[in-house]
């Protein structure tokens, strides 16, 4: 499971949003459902920035590093989101620079782009509501519904809720603690395989696609490794020998 996880991080994947047909609140669960298939280089957003409706995804696509794609619509009832879209990923899909694409609308403008995406053996997934029409949902290699990614979204919102009333959120009176376990989360769903465990190594390269910044010093720890050892509540840790090296794997709780 090591390897084939290590060679999925090391895919390269390009998201594709329609601003017009998305949700700016889940736009990290959509990066994390987009980082289990690889590393997640190209990420673009299209729209029209020049009106109002697409002000809410400002913010958040600067903290994420997302590049907008303004486009105009010259025509009213008009979508030029979609040609412009498909466009660019024409031409990033003839450049042979990513090995996949995630292709994130509820439209059916998409569906053959998904097709093609496809017959030219790319891997391509969809990210869109559960009114998306069957043949675009069809043509993508995973479909991921935004509804699952929300519900998921607000119970690990309760989650974290919880542990913050039975740890407490201050390590100090007038010091707030450092909580590594937002970025390590995220991370541990881009790496789990589908035994319930990561490579403590496939989870390292995981992390820098959540945030680059992330540094265990940051936490009083020199390694990753030690880290997660001295997070019993929250991870298992097993070592396995693979090809006369031993590997770590890690594993959290519910």
């Amino acid at each position: 499971m090591a390897n084939d996880n290590l060679s999925t991080l090391r895919n390269k994947i390009a998201i594709l949003i329609d601003g017009d047909n998305a949700q700016p609140s889940l736009l990290p669960e959509m990066l994390v459902e987009a980082g289990k298939h690889g590393q997640v280089t190209v990420r673009r957003i299209y729209g029209d920035w020049t009106t109002s409706n697409m002000n809410s995804w400002k913010d958040i696509l600067n903290y994420h590093a997302f590049q907008p794609i303004q486009q105009f619509r010259y025509t009213v009832g008009k979508n030029a989101t979609d040609s412009a879209m498909i466009i660019d990923a024409m031409d990033i899909l003839h450049s042979g620079v990513v090995d996949g694409f995630c292709l994130v609308s509820s439209d059916s403008d998409y569906t053959r782009l998904a097709t093609r995406i496809r017959e030219s053996g790319i891997f391509v997934m969809g990210i869109g509501e559960k009114k998306t029409p069957k043949a675009f949902v069809n043509a993508c290699d995973v479909f991921v519904f935004t509804e699952n990614l929300a519900a998921e979204k607000k119970a690990t919102r309760q989650k974290q809720a919880q542990t913050k009333k039975t740890t407490g959120k201050k390590q100090e009176e007038g010091k707030e603690e450092l909580d590594p376990m937002p970025v390590l989360s995220q991370a541990f769903e881009m790496a789990v395989g589908q035994d319930g465990w990561a490579p403590l190594a496939t989870l390292g390269q995981a992390i820098y696609q959540v945030d680059p910044s992330f540094d265990p010093r940051t936490y009083g720890h020199k390694q990753l490794s030690r880290m997660i050892a001295k997070l019993k509540d929250r991870f298992e840790i097993r070592t396995q020998d693979v090809g006369g090296t031993t590997v770590m794997y890690v594993k959290m709780k519910e």
